[in-house]
């Protein structure tokens, strides 16, 4: 997260905190380190002289970097511009990569559907708008320890383990992320929390991208703990984090888009997880299936999903809502959900 907070410092933040909190007068060259950066640079809690947050590149710092009282290397500075950060162009990238599936690949006969709701859309944009910032206040600290040089983030590949483990360090993430995720995922389930942890990401039977990110905050942090823990516990390449979770955002759309491409007994896509959806107690995974199938949950997407002509029919939408009703009244009891009229109006429409 260093790379990402000196990018922000270099074309935003250092102004905003010299126009918020200047220093006055000649003393704001007291500041002054030749070539300050953003953070510690993996120097633990010793402030450093000329340290890029990378080799691959170098910002040269503006004046503006040396005119506050909160200099780059102040933790309650890194703190909130982690937050800022977190929250806002979490934000930013959530709505890019929801707004550009939701008009180029979900499938928008999804709002025929029965247990499609009422406003879902507007509904599912609420509860994430709600949940990001929220999210950011437990998030924050992890990335302000790795900023500070207590992660096992590297930066150059010579700095691996081993030159293999470069290459290595991608599945191993996931491998890692999806076992913890599994199990954090199924816990979420329990009769104690489900109603009010998860449920609110269950609210919404037939998803659209909008959906990937609108949970319960504590349910989504829940779900983000393993991506957070494991820089501390392994080491991962900078840019490699970076990827990682721009990946991470991607997939979390992408398994809420609806377009069943992976028919695959091995990647946990958007099929299913639609299956989850639409039944609770199945593939509970984030990338695989196979931790499902290990404990016992995990359920083949029907094959009627990924024929076009099968896969919105009337037919198989009955027979969907015949057993989601079912599994919704064991899991829930009486269904609150806000079906309204739209869904039997559009049915009309497109019928």
């Amino acid at each position: 997260m260093d790379i990402v907070l000196e990018v922000f410092d270099t074309f935003l933040f250092d102004r905003l905190y010299a126009t918020a909190l200047p220093v006055s007068g000649p003393a704001y060259r007291s500041h002054v380190v030749n070539g300050a950066t953003s953070t510690f640079s993996s120097m633990r809690e010793v402030a450093t002289a000329v340290h890029p947050s990378t080799q691959l590149w170098k910002l040269e710092p503006s004046e503006y970097a040396f005119m506050s009282t909160w200099p780059r290397d102040n933790i309650w500075r890194q703190t909130l511009s982690l937050y800022l950060i977190t929250w806002l162009f979490g934000l930013v990238v959530y709505f890019i990569c929801a707004t550009l599936s939701y008009y180029f690949v979900f499938d928008h006969a999804t709002f025929t559907h029965p247990k499609y709701l009422k406003n879902q859309v507007a509904l599912e944009i609420k509860q994430a708008s709600f949940a990001l910032p929220v999210m950011a206040v437990f998030t924050v600290p992890f990335f302000v320890g790795e900023v500070r040089g207590y992660a096992k983030l590297y930066d150059a590949p010579a700095d691996a383990p081993f030159w293999l483990y470069n290459i290595f360090q991608f599945p191993f993430f996931i491998c890692f992320t999806d076992f913890f995720i599994y199990w954090i995922h199924r816990g979420l389930h329990h009769p104690r929390v489900y109603k009010t942890l998860h449920k609110p990401h269950h609210k919404w039977i037939m998803p659209t991208p909008y959906a990937s990110h609108a949970f319960h905050p504590l349910d989504g942090f829940a779900q983000s703990v393993p991506y957070h823990v494991f820089p501390f516990f392994f080491p991962l390449h900078k840019v490699a984090y970076v990827v990682l979770f721009a990946f991470i955002n991607i997939w979390t759309v992408f398994i809420h888009d609806g377009e069943y491409v992976a028919n695959s007994s091995i990647i946990n896509g958007a099929a299913c997880h639609t299956m989850h959806h639409l039944y609770f107690n199945y593939n509970y995974g984030q990338f695989t299936t196979l931790w499902d199938r290990f404990g016992g949950s995990y359920r083949k997407p029907n094959e009627e999903l990924f024929r076009q002509e099968s896969k919105m029919s009337k037919q198989e939408w009955e027979r969907q809502c015949h057993e989601m009703e079912t599994v919704q009244k064991e899991v829930e009891g009486d269904d609150d959900r806000d079906y309204g009229d739209e869904a039997r109006r559009l049915q009309k429409k497109f019928s």
